[in-house]
């Protein structure tokens, strides 16, 4: 179907076919319990793969352990077997059912980056238990000698009454580093049960962890690692499993995680579960028709979003948002990874249902320069960020071909990289389903952060069931969850990493059957390159990036490790300190007290040293999104970018719904609905960046200098603009008085005098633009090099710097104290500015477009951009770099 739909038009750039591979059993290790082995049995697994037993084996025995291999291949059964023939065995023959009994059996801690993806291994090790249950009970035994395993999830969604029921008697707790940092390791006397049996700590999907979220997970497994042995001096201390994808240094990579030696962990990387054929198909959207008619519009009330990634301030986790890059005096940051994770920025979509009359009984009045409520014909994109270019948006190409794919009876998943693009990808689908197919409308939903927990658990649920047949998701769904029956995968834009294509790639197919993803190509210099460019899509995983010595992420960390349990000289290894100066300069600021026995939490301070910090960003928590007429909580947006995307007159979108802010206030946006505004909104924002100190610096030839050190991001909110739609006019511009925020970061910067740039042919009135347009091409250009995407880094140009005094291109981590990105850059800046040029030039646009110089996270609206300009000045910085 592929071939047939993009081999006419040329959208199928390429197609790689992986071969179906067959399985490899091994038996079951002798240690196992048979009870249990009958209990994988009842649920169809009758033998181990030899990866599993590998891995369940060396865990068993105590040894750290890191499991690499591919999406589906059954990773948790590593974790599973050991721990529960654990449980079990201490239940055998014994009769004992003694409060101490049960409080010497062994326990063991699992830890997801995701809600979701814990909740989906909750509800396959319930199923396992039961299964267990289920085989002692059909052998005859009578109820009170059976034994059992009691499992618990705890994370932020649960209510406390099951929190104290895991506390006092779960032998297996799933819950994730975040409820680690802020609740069981500062309560850790409530858990002494728990983390005294602790045995087993499963890290699942531990290549998530990069950058500054994984240096911060780092040092809490360090703490959790270093209490639990506190705790039980006498025993050698928990074995840890860390889940993977395949990924480059898995040895490494969990040895740095849990501050070990990589000699330490034993990486089973040789994947025996079967695969079936697999096929990954290189996309590039259609080119757009400029005599098309415009889509109808949508009947009934205004429910479509638009995608896009809002600004955040200092230290915010992307998800997959990060710092806006800008040009000569605005700079930025800008988020929504997500991770985990990725909040939206203020948009609408057009609708024909008219809203309440202004004025009516019981409505609130729109504002009154707001353009009449009328019916607008569907955009193409529904993006406010992206500019008119030659190709469709990826997230439109992406809801067609969901589309194709219902229509030959698949199931399948549609990844975004944004909140708001996942509703457009549901809308716009089931929009074109209810013309054609409409018994499969209800069939089609979006997934995302800022849904409530109930939300998100039925919708969970009802693709389980198979009630859904397609979901548009962010990255939430892309670690782990176990979704049979999909047919194919759809890819709108450049996950970030080639570990998250594979992983996303991987949701098809599994269980041995067949499976098709499609990587649509965004409007970004990266996604142009690699689908033109298959052997970089193809090459070999990146090996994940964090730095745990970050003294703004270890700092805190120390502070919290110090109240759970003094710090001693001993410590010092295990939090990668080479002597005690950064414990004594704590000490000095008043944060920790040095005594004979070692260094302690200064209680006399207000607060807890665990809320100095943020797992997922160093900004504010989530911020509720309430419905000002009934006080309901709509959803939730990222506390840090809330100047930018829930600002006092932005439109924001909730599952289709659209809202018009009324007022900001520290605790709430306060909204009301309106289906049918005319316009959206954007942010619009002043910045600086402020060189602390240089790092590193090479000077080049023609004068050109190339660094890397610490700078300050300042940034500011000013204003905003209203657009109108389909067209993306501005119609009206509103300043907006907003606080400063300032990142402390790293980044990387180069210089060029003017005179080069003139005998380049740069002259001065097209040097701004000609920077502008290379800071948003190596922006685009450097998750080529490094794990991170463009959401992680922000930028600035400047014709004349007031530090340098020179022309100055900044790319920075959008991370306080930085996360790594940057300092690649920096290494590898001659690959990394060869690669940038090759996107430029490659790129068939006269002037510029998404795909080569323009950004979707501009805060001076990508004016002014020369592409030209561009190409010259990275062709005088390449002639200049040492060979």
């Amino acid at each position: 179907m592929l071939e047939s739909i993009g081999s006419r038009d040329g959208r199928l750039v390429h197609l790689e076919r992986i071969p179906a591979r067959p399985g490899a059993h091994a038996p079951w290790p002798q240690w196992s319990d048979p009870d249990l082995v009958a209990a994988y049995g009842r649920l169809g697994i009758t033998a181990a793969w030899t990866h599993q037993a590998q891995a369940a084996t060396s865990l068993h025995e105590g040894r750290h352990t890191v499991l690499a291999t591919g999406t589906g291949s059954g990773k948790s059964l590593a974790a599973w077997l050991p721990a529960l023939t654990d449980v079990l065995t201490a239940q055998a023959g014994t009769g004992d059912h003694r409060i101490s009994r049960h409080g010497r059996r062994p326990t063991t801690l699992y830890l997801s980056p995701t809600k979701a993806l814990a909740a989906d291994q909750a509800a396959a090790l319930g199923r396992l238990v039961d299964a267990l249950e289920a085989v002692q009970r059909d052998a005859g035994l009578p109820a009170g000698s059976r034994r059992t395993v009691r499992t618990g999830t705890c994370d932020g969604d649960t209510p406390l009454p099951e929190r104290d029921w895991a506390r006092a008697h779960a032998d297996v707790v799933l819950t994730n580093p975040d409820f680690l940092h802020f609740s069981m390791l500062p309560g850790h006397e409530r858990w002494t049960r728990l983390l005294r049996s602790l045995r087993y700590v499963v890290v699942d999907e531990c290549h998530a962890y990069r950058g500054v979220l994984g240096a911060h997970v780092a040092l809490v497994l360090r703490r959790l690692l270093r209490l639990a042995r506190r705790l039980r001096p006498e025993g050698p201390g928990p074995a840890v499993l860390c889940a993977s994808a395949t990924a480059a240094e898995p040895a490494l990579t969990a040895a740095r995680l849990i501050g070990v030696e990589a000699d330490d962990v034993v990486a089973v990387t040789e994947d025996g579960a079967p695969a079936g054929e697999r096929t990954l198909a290189l996309w590039q959207p259609a080119l757009r028709d400029p005599w098309a008619v415009p889509a109808p519009s949508v009947p009934g009330p205004d429910r479509t979003g638009t995608t896009d990634q809002h600004p955040q301030t200092a230290g915010t986790a992307p998800d997959p948002s990060g710092p806006v890059d800008q040009h000569p005096q605005t700079a930025g940051t800008a988020p929504d990874l997500a991770p985990g994770a990725p909040d939206t920025r203020t948009g609408h979509s057009p609708g024909t249902a008219p809203g309440p009359a202004p004025g009516a009984p019981g409505t609130a009045r729109p504002p009154l320069d707001a353009p009449s409520p009328s019916p607008a014909p569907v955009p193409d994109t529904g993006d406010p960020t992206e500019d008119p270019a030659a190709r469709r948006s990826a997230v439109v190409e992406a809801a067609e071909l969901l589309v194709d794919l219902l229509s030959v009876g698949a199931r399948a998943l549609v990844f975004v990289r944004s909140r708001r693009s996942a509703e457009i990808v549901a809308e716009r689908a089931r929009h074109t389903l209810s013309m054609s197919q409409p018994e499969l409308v209800d069939a089609v939903a979006a997934y995302r952060g800022g849904y409530l927990p109930e939300e998100r658990r039925a919708l969970e649920h009802d693709l389980r069931r198979g009630r859904l047949r397609a979901l548009a998701t962010t990255n939430a769904l892309e670690l782990g969850i176990d979704v049979t029956g999909l047919d194919a995968v759809v890819i709108a834009g450049w996950p970030g990493t080639r570990v998250s294509l594979g992983q996303q790639a991987g949701r098809a197919g599994r269980a041995g059957s067949r499976g098709v993803a499609v990587l649509i190509a965004s409007d970004n210099p990266l996604d142009s390159y690699l689908v033109h460019h298959p052997e970089e899509v193809f090459a070999a995983p990146e090996a994940t990036v964090f730095d745990p010595a970050n003294p703004y992420v270890l700092a805190p960390h120390l502070c919290a490790a110090a109240s759970e349990s003094p710090l001693r000289t001993e410590d010092l290894g295990l939090f990668g300190l080479p002597d005690d100066s950064l414990l004594t300069e704590l000490a000095s600021r008043g944060a920790l007290r040095r005594r004979p026995t070692g260094w302690y939490w200064n209680a006399t301070l207000p607060g807890r040293p665990q809320d100095l910090t943020s797992l997922r960003g160093d900004g504010p928590p989530d911020l509720p999104v309430v419905e000002a007429s009934t006080g309901t909580v709509v959803g939730t947006v990222n506390g840090a970018a809330a100047d930018a995307t829930v600002h006092a007159g932005a439109v924001y979108i909730h599952q289709g719904r659209v809202y018009v802010v009324t007022e900001l206030t520290e605790e709430a946006a306060l909204v009301t609905e309106y289906p049918a505004v005319g316009y959206r909104t954007r942010a619009r924002e002043h910045a600086s960046v402020r060189i602390v100190s240089q790092r590193a610096r090479e000077q080049w030839g023609s004068g050109v200098g190339w660094s890397f050190g610490s700078v300050e991001v300042t940034r500011q909110v000013t204003g905003f603009m209203r657009m109108t739609v389909p067209g993306m006019e501005v119609v009206s511009q509103h300043p907006l008085d907003m606080p400063e925020h300032v990142l402390p970061t790293a980044a990387v910067w180069w210089t060029v005098p003017a005179a080069a740039c003139e005998a380049a042919g740069v002259l001065a009135a097209d040097l701004p633009g000609a920077l502008h347009a290379a800071e948003h091409a190596s922006i685009g250009m450097l998750p080529l090099l490094a794990t991170c995407d463009r959401w992680d880094i922000g930028g600035l140009s400047t014709a004349v710097h007031p530090q340098t005094g020179e022309p100055t291109v900044f790319v920075h981590d959008g991370h306080a104290g930085g996360a790594g990105f940057a300092e690649r850059g920096f290494r590898a800046g001659t690959q990394w500015l060869a690669a940038t040029l090759a996107a430029i030039e490659a790129c068939d646009c006269a002037r510029g477009c998404p795909g080569c110089v323009q950004s979707p996270k501009c805060g001076n609206n990508n004016e002014p951009l020369d592409k030209a300009g561009a190409a010259a000045l990275l062709r005088l910085l390449l002639d200049a770099a040492p060979r």
